[in-house]
């Protein structure tokens, strides 16, 4: 006849008062400190790679907006794919525009002299000036990026009412650029323009 052996454990919780259970709890408290001591510089030393990779992305974008504002032909600079919505150029200079205020309102870094970046919308109406100010703007802030350390792009700031690191209003400014870039691409292939990295 075949014998079962089983094997009793206790299910009681160890007490804190007890030696063993004394032990357990100071190397749980030990093992929480060191965790957070560890922690601590790692948003530190994340930043300079996170500052190249907005740098990189910047780049692509702005490549982007640029050729395919040059690629546009001078007359769809008018064309709007219906009332009340921007123009080609509108749309541009929406980007433009951003790329002035963001550095100007959340960075304390203000536009070149002579630029009023506030009517730039209404103002610019041809290719050959949105074309210009568009790759000044994005010349504007890449002078920003280039120029801010680590320790610059990790100040404190405002954005839209709250606190937030300076690295912030810059991924902001991107997703700006990036969501009227889609804005853009939409406009060429309606005036059957094919995006210049896609031929």
């Amino acid at each position: 006849m075949r014998r079962s052996t089983r094997v009793s454990v206790s299910a009681q919780p160890i007490a804190a008062t007890s030696r063993r259970g004394r032990k357990l709890l100071a190397h749980a408290m030990l093992t929480l400190a060191a965790m957070a001591v560890l922690a601590a510089p790692a948003h530190a030393q994340g930043i300079s790679g996170f500052g190249g990779e907005l740098r990189g992305q910047f780049e692509g974008s702005a490549e982007k907006l640029v050729a395919l504002a040059e690629a546009m032909p001078a007359e769809s600079y008018s064309w709007q794919p219906m009332e009340g919505v921007y123009t080609v150029a509108a749309a541009y200079m929406h980007v433009a525009r951003y790329n002035y205020m963001y550095p100007d309102l959340y960075l304390g870094v203000d536009a070149p002299s002579g630029v009023d970046y506030g009517s730039l919308e209404e103002r610019v109406t041809t290719k050959d000036e949105a074309v210009r100010i568009l790759a000044a703007s994005l010349s504007h802030v890449r002078g920003i990026l280039e120029s801010m350390s680590d320790a610059d792009l990790a100040k404190k700031t405002e954005l839209y009412g709250r606190e937030v690191e300076s690295w912030a209003v810059l991924l902001q400014l991107m997703t700006h650029m990036n969501e009227h870039l889609g804005q853009a691409i939409a406009y060429a292939r309606m005036n059957r323009v094919v995006p210049p990295w896609s031929r």
